[in-house]
């Protein structure tokens, strides 16, 4: 009881948030009786992080039990908002957390290790993803292109956009890297008439894929192959490649063979559309207020940011032109909205499929998690902390075209009438 003087005094940045009520582990409450958030502390360790705002330590707490949450999402982002002290896009790196980040990353991102961090996040279960992703599984931004559309309809659309600035055509060779539950590549396959080869280090997306292949007839067309990006070999250059929501699982020092590897997988003239998750400032290599770390830890180990000026560089660099480039940031925060709302409507279905591969410990843990995780990142990319940037680039031919626009050098003809023009493909 000696901590309660001190824990009953207000935060240096001012009162307790108004929605909020805690409840000690003393039995005192401390807040509004009719808040709609309330947070119960079955710990007095977690309390000091409380009162300092430290929000990405009370994820962990509430992850491992150490304080229980009741309250929608929505309202509970709310009061995350509230204790943050700063912003956790602008609050910079000390140094001694960039040289860990960096030393760390040196050695993070083997095939080895980058196919066990795959596999930790896509494979914990795919009925627990079916819950909450559209029929495709398409766990990447949606694209609402009218705003009374569907979650459905919007990675419908998504999926479409990135095939029309990619220009694909009957026929035309398309790499697919990191191909998900295969809503592009067979999108492509089926509407646009492409040979598609896809790879995944997910066992689980592997099958999945393979067997809608088969399901749909598309086997002399559309492959999926279990490969590192690595591996791909280079003998026979694709027209068209995309990469969606997979550079941010590369690594920073990785990104620049990254990205030399497509340009060397790449025709010349050839599109490569480069779709992913952005830093929202230049000066920080992960989010602060221990949000990165929480992240790191039970979400996308591996996982970095970086602004997308440095993107950029890295492309251009490696050999690549960025021709276009397109920021949905709000987009992916509608998208995340409606993954939480799903998850949030079926908690309980989700406990008994996390239980049957996981057991329940381990499965409230997980659902946990994930709650924390989508309205998080939902609520990071409304207030900007990341982005969502589509980046379409060339590899250069060297050949001179005539025309009314001389030096294009590639399949792109420098305008986006093929973007936006008319009704969007079947």
């Amino acid at each position: 009881m000696l901590l309660r003087p001190f824990l009953l005094q207000p935060a240096p940045s001012g009162p307790m948030p108004a929605h909020l009520r805690v409840e000690l582990p003393s039995g005192l409450s401390i807040g509004a009786p009719d808040a709609p958030v309330r947070v119960r502390l079955n710990s007095w360790s977690a309390l000091p992080r409380l009162k300092a705002g430290r929000v990405g330590a009370l994820a962990q707490d509430y992850v491992e039990g150490r304080l229980d949450l009741q309250g929608s999402m929505r309202e509970i982002m709310a009061s995350v908002l509230q204790l943050l002290r700063d912003n956790p896009a602008h609050t910079p790196d000390p140094w001694w957390s960039r040289w860990r980040q960096q030393a760390r990353a040196l050695s993070a991102h083997t095939r080895d290790k980058d196919a066990a961090q795959i596999e930790f996040h896509y494979d914990v279960c795919d009925d627990f993803y079916a819950l909450w992703l559209d029929p495709r599984r398409v766990y990447s931004c949606a694209y609402y292109r009218e705003d009374t559309m569907s979650l459905a309809q919007a990675q419908e659309a998504k999926l479409d956009h990135i095939c029309r600035k990619l220009m694909l055509g009957p026929g035309e060779r398309l790499l697919d890297i990191g191909s998900g539950w295969g809503g592009l590549l067979l999108w492509a396959a089926e509407h646009y008439g492409v040979d598609a080869t896809g790879i995944t280090l997910s066992k689980n997306q592997h099958q999945h894929v393979r067997r809608l292949i088969e399901e749909k007839g598309l086997q002399g067309r559309v492959r999926i192959e279990l490969l590192d990006y690595r591996q791909l070999q280079e003998s026979q250059p694709f027209d068209k490649i995309a990469s969606v929501g997979m550079f941010e699982h590369v690594g920073q020092v990785q990104l620049q063979a990254y990205f030399r590897k497509i340009w060397r997988l790449l025709r010349p003239g050839g599109l490569v559309m480069n779709h992913g998750i952005t830093a929202g400032a230049t000066h920080n290599h992960q989010l602060g207020a221990g949000l990165g770390e929480f992240i790191e830890q039970y979400i996308f180990p591996g996982g970095q940011l970086m602004h997308v000026s440095a993107v950029l560089a890295e492309m251009a660099q490696a050999g690549l032109e960025m021709v276009d480039t397109e920021n949905l940031r709000p987009h992916y925060a509608r998208t995340l909205w409606a993954w939480s709302d799903a998850l949030e409507g079926q908690l309980g279905h989700a406990r008994q499929v996390l239980s049957a591969d996981h057991g329940a410990r381990q499965a409230e843990k997980t659902l946990r998690a994930y709650r924390l995780y989508l309205a998080g990142c939902a609520m990071g990319f409304e207030q900007g902390w990341t982005s969502l940037h589509q980046m379409l680039a060339t590899r250069p031919s060297g050949q001179i075209d005539e025309g009314p626009l001389r030096g294009g050098q590639s399949a792109y003809p420098f305008r986006r009438d093929h973007v936006y023009a008319g009704p969007a493909q079947p």
